[in-house]
């Protein structure tokens, strides 16, 4: 285990260096945020129901085959 004498200056280091990257970053915008949040649900929303769409497919194919078969109870 590390003594507090190290890793309080080390944490001190550690936060001076956080806030300096920190400023660095290019923060988006209100809009930009809006727009990539709306292109998320979107998208989430469109791939939820194809996702839907296949299972209701596969489950139908899969239940015809059965019963084709002579599987179905």
């Amino acid at each position: 285990m590390v003594p507090a004498k190290e890793w309080i200056p080390r944490l001190q280091v550690f936060w001076r260096e956080t806030k300096s990257e920190m400023q660095k970053v290019s923060w988006p915008s209100r809009k930009e945020v809006v727009g990539t949040t709306g292109v998320v649900l979107g998208a989430t929303v469109f791939f939820g129901v194809y996702l839907w769409i296949c299972d209701v497919a596969f489950y139908e194919a899969i239940k015809v085959l059965f019963k084709q078969f002579g599987v179905s109870t």
